[in-house]
């Protein structure tokens, strides 16, 4: 399926802004609550999230951004 460009133009700004909300958050997680248990980083990087404005994140994402915050992740 062919994709116009001018919508990946449009697109991008506002998907990169995105992105950069979530980085802020992800980072900001890390630095207040690396190693701890995966529940409080789960809860703190949803608040986190929530005050960057970017809660709209797939909850699979969340959670295992929480597990390697926490640790708790294994594996690459």
């Amino acid at each position: 399926m062919a994709v116009d460009p001018s919508k990946y133009e449009t697109a991008m700004p506002i998907v990169a802004a995105h992105l950069a909300k979530i980085e802020r958050a992800v980072n900001r997680t890390r630095a207040s609550h690396a190693g701890q248990l995966s529940a409080a980083v789960h809860q703190a990087l949803a608040e986190a999230l929530q005050d960057e404005g970017a809660q709209r994140v797939v909850p699979q994402v969340v959670e295992e951004l929480a597990c390697q915050i926490s640790g708790a992740a294994t594996g690459p």
